[in-house]
């Protein structure tokens, strides 16, 4: 309440709410992924795993910007 009361309206503090449940929720789940990925073989030309580790992190780092 004292926070309606500095001027922000009530729709407003629900919209920041829900942005701020979201951005949780895609960081809970880019986890949450990375433990279901399955293990590749390592060898030195596996494009694949350069890829997926590229994807989770630039979707790690969309997340977090998005959190702040």
């Amino acid at each position: 309440m004292a926070i309606q009361q500095q001027g922000l309206p009530s729709n407003d503090l629900k919209r920041e709410d829900f942005s701020e449940y979201v951005a949780h929720l895609q960081l809970h789940m880019a986890l949450q992924a990375r433990n279901l990925v399955p293990n590749f073989s390592k060898t030195a030309g596996d494009s694949r795993e350069q890829l997926l580790h590229q994807t989770q992190a630039n979707f790690e780092k969309l997340v977090s910007r998005q959190a702040r």
